[in-house]
């Protein structure tokens, strides 16, 4: 639906935000470039197409920074403070290099029994229930990933409940009210949790970025610090939540692929990298706003802070890119999907993501021979926002 030029993905209603496949794929074929209204309440430039995406993914006249959008944008930013995330060059690089030394691949690998036993614990509990049904985003999906990220950095278990409530409001309610409280809300604990870090440090990431330094001394200020635990808690559950939940469900949905699956289980890491790019967890990445003009297609896009979205969900059914993108092959070639992003920005969790999926759907898998989905899939609602893509619920028998 198109009003003076404007596609208005909100008047799509929830057709849009239940299958918004259709949609992209009908403005890629009119062009790379469009001019959309988005849920959160703004106009922005939606980039559609594997090429464009992957070019304006790595425009260095695209900025992260929101103090370089324009100052009519309707939106404030939604993070605690500056991290990597919302940082050019030179800071993006300062910044990534003081966390990744925290946050390596080894590091994560060593994680795996740890992942293993935390799945194994919420396997056990799911599959004793009675009625042998549950909902998998509240069984697995969610618990798993942010019990693996407050482990790692070191938050208290117990406020896992409120922290998912802020993080989820957010991420997607369409009310700028309540995003600009639950901000609040995730700022003031994490200042107190932070605060707690430097008076009694532990073994946790947390405690070992406020003391980490590089080779010239340099470090996180407390803004950055906040910035940055802002950033790996809320990446660090929300992306593998909605992966393990949407790879599941495009399991159950193809129960062909899930045989292939079952029969052979050595398949299960490029079951994975299918699951992302079929489809993934993140719709469209964090908010870029122009600092120059910037050519897409036959589209000039204005400098001055005009915000553009690039659409990682249709980069990765680009039919130019990945043959028959709209089928579900667990023995697709892995790899070239924009599911994790691109060019510096890359995302840094992309190594824990998939090692939890890995281990979870096949944990399940093994444990549930007979799973199912317990609902009709058009019955199924989805969370709103163009950031996060996933099922409130994902119903399942076994």
């Amino acid at each position: 639906m198109a009003v003076g030029g404007v596609v208005d993905l909100v008047a799509m209603g929830e057709d849009f935000v239940r299958d918004p496949y259709p949609v992209y794929a009908a403005l890629r074929e009119r062009g790379p470039v469009h001019r959309v209204r988005i849920p959160e309440g703004a106009e922005a430039w939606l980039v559609v197409g594997y090429e464009a995406g992957r070019a304006v993914l790595a425009d260095p006249r695209l900025s992260k920074q929101w103090k370089n959008a324009s100052p009519s944008f309707p939106i404030s930013s939604p993070s605690a403070g500056p991290h990597m995330l919302n940082s050019d060059p030179p800071d993006h690089e300062r910044l990534r290099k003081l966390v990744v030394r925290e946050f390596t691949p080894r590091r994560v690998e060593q994680l795996a029994p740890r992942v293993r036993e935390i799945t194994d614990r919420l396997l056990d509990a799911m599959t004793g229930i009675e009625e042998g049904r549950t909902d998998l985003v509240e069984a697995l999906s969610f618990p798993l990933p942010i019990s693996v990220i407050c482990e790692l950095l070191g938050v208290p278990m117990l406020d896992q409940d409120a922290f998912r409530a802020w993080t989820a409001t957010v991420l997607t309610d369409p009310d700028p009210k309540a995003r600009l409280a639950a901000t609040g809300e995730v700022t003031a604990y994490l200042t107190r949790l932070l605060e707690d870090k430097r008076l009694t440090p532990g073994p946790d990431l947390m405690s070992a970025l406020i003391r980490t330094t590089d080779e010239d001394g340099d470090r996180l200020s407390a803004d950055e610090l906040l910035g940055t635990a802002w950033l790996l808690l809320v990446a660090g559950h929300e992306t593998t939540v909605n992966l393990i939940s949407n790879g599941v469900l495009a399991l159950l949905t193809h129960p062909d692929q899930l045989a292939v699956l079952r029969e052979d289980m050595t398949l299960i890491d490029n079951a994975v990298e299918e699951m992302l790019r079929y489809d993934g967890p993140v719709e469209t990445p964090t908010f870029r706003f122009t600092t120059a003009p910037v050519e897409i297609g036959d589209t000039v896009v204005p400098g001055g802070g005009e915000m553009v979205l690039v659409a990682l969900a249709d980069a990765d059914r680009d039919p130019a890119r990945f043959p028959d993108p709209g089928r579900f092959d667990v023995r697709r070639p892995a790899g070239g999907h924009v599911a994790f992003g691109h060019g510096i920005h890359y995302c840094l969790g992309a190594p824990l993501a998939r090692l939890e999926a890995r281990i979870a759907v096949r944990a399940l898998l093994e444990r549930c021979p007979g799973l199912a989905l317990d609902a009709h899939p058009a019955a199924l609602t989805w969370r709103h926002g163009m950031l996060i893509r996933g099922p409130h619920r994902l119903p399942v028998r076994w």
